[in-house]
């Protein structure tokens, strides 16, 4: 991992926030929203070479966006909504570019920049698969989750709704550690070194889980490895009423997709559970002149408006319910 680890990338994601610009009216006592409940965020990045920075054009996109539709100003929203990215690369950058060392020794290679972009892209899906020997790569980057999760339940509350985004390979990642969680008291199927790192609060068990957003997913090609194509995780959270009973009309599941990225794929009709649990496949056009038409359209999720304002719009709407504003 990098240095500084999960807290140090909140801590870059919060400061990256509040710089943000624009003005909004504060709605309310400033001691009432100093009491409010607030909403924890984890950002999950795609296949690829991703620097600890991948989430600040998002934190600041949703900050802002988030701040319009509750009519407050950002420095407030920057409190309310607290995000953290999951910088998973951490794990399997040191080992693919020792890949690369070693085979560029092995031999002269013809189209260098490719085959180095295979080994970013592909590799991470490869390499983040259990291998029959072991799973020490799925392990450590689940461990990276449960530690953002720690984090969140720090900083956002022990009992803070939890809104999952997650893009790309990072949708697969999410998806089957929010299923190891969910089914580890029957199956034991989380290792138990992630496990260790597991605390007792609701939001770092899964229990809080309201939100989840997929952006350019491939889990319908991972879907490929199970029977009638598999079971999603269970949305709502099958504890979620214990906790906040007010929010279970408010879960949903967004997987957002561009028709023209070969990656991304519609999940509701892969089965009658998929159909049940996925509230939503989105098709979007992502705005960039020279991607939206073509695969590459892949990478450009983050920053398109079809994306984040309805991101935004079911942050705000669970905040208002969570603080009795609705």
């Amino acid at each position: 991992m990098l240095p500084g680890g999960p807290a140090a990338l909140l801590q870059r994601a919060v400061r990256k926030a509040r710089k943000c610009r624009g003005e909004f009216p504060v709605t309310g006592k400033p001691e009432i929203l100093a009491m409010s409940k607030k909403v924890g965020v984890a950002v999950l990045h795609g296949i690829g070479r991703q620097g600890p920075d991948f989430a600040d054009g998002l934190t600041t996109e949703l900050t802002r966006l988030f701040a319009a539709e509750l009519a407050m100003d950002v420095s407030t929203a920057c409190e309310q909504l607290i995000i953290a990215p999951v910088h998973w690369d951490g794990v399997l950058r040191p080992l693919q570019s020792d890949l690369w060392t070693r085979v560029r020794q092995g031999g002269n290679l013809d189209w260098e920049t490719f085959r180095h972009l295979l080994i970013d892209f592909a590799g991470d899906a490869i390499a983040y698969q259990p291998a029959p020997t072991g799973r020490k790569i799925y392990t450590e980057v689940h461990e990276t989750i449960a530690d953002v999760l720690s984090l969140l339940a720090e900083k956002a509350g022990e009992e803070a709704p939890l809104c999952i985004i997650a893009h790309s390979l990072g949708s697969v990642i999410a998806s089957n550690y929010l299923y190891d969680l969910q089914v580890d008291s029957r199956k034991q199927l989380m290792p138990g070194t992630v496990r260790d790192k597991i605390g007792t609060t609701p939001l770092e068990r899964g229990e809080t889980l309201t939100l989840l957003y997929t952006l350019g997913s491939p889990l319908a090609i991972w879907s490929l490895r199970y029977h009638d194509f598999g079971l999603p995780i269970d949305l709502p959270s099958p504890k979620l009423a214990d906790v906040h009973p007010a929010l279970v009309r408010e879960v949903e599941w967004l997987n957002f997709y561009d028709k023209d990225d070969v990656i991304g794929f519609p999940l509701k009709k892969l089965n009658e559970r998929y159909e049940e649990v996925v509230t939503a496949d989105v098709e979007v056009h992502v705005e960039n002149l020279l991607t939206s038409w073509n695969p590459l359209s892949h990478t450009d999720y983050w920053r398109d408006k079809s994306v984040t304002k309805p991101i935004a719009t079911g942050l705000a709407r669970v905040w208002r319910v969570l603080n009795g504003q609705l």
